[in-house]
């Protein structure tokens, strides 16, 4: 399993992973995180979280829900 060292990082993991297929909830992405053994502060995570070009967000602050843009799709190596 690949480690994230940062908020970002991490999220482009999961969207590897296809966990943004559908709506998730900012806990959602906080427990599937935890899972991972990343733990970033609120602040750290909602700014990846608004600056991830690859996802859309819904919802009024504090009930942010996203989801993809588009599918992952693995860099080619040159």
């Amino acid at each position: 399993m690949k480690m994230a060292k940062t908020a970002t990082e991490a999220l482009k993991l999961l969207w590897a992973e296809d966990f943004f297929q559908n709506w998730k909830k900012y806990a959602m992405v906080v427990i599937e995180l935890a899972k991972k053994r990343n733990h970033f502060s609120d602040a750290e995570l909602g700014m990846a979280l608004k600056r991830a070009k690859y996802l859309t967000r819904r919802g009024k602050r504090g009930n942010f829900e996203y989801i993809e843009k588009h599918a992952y799709v693995e860099k080619e190596k040159k």
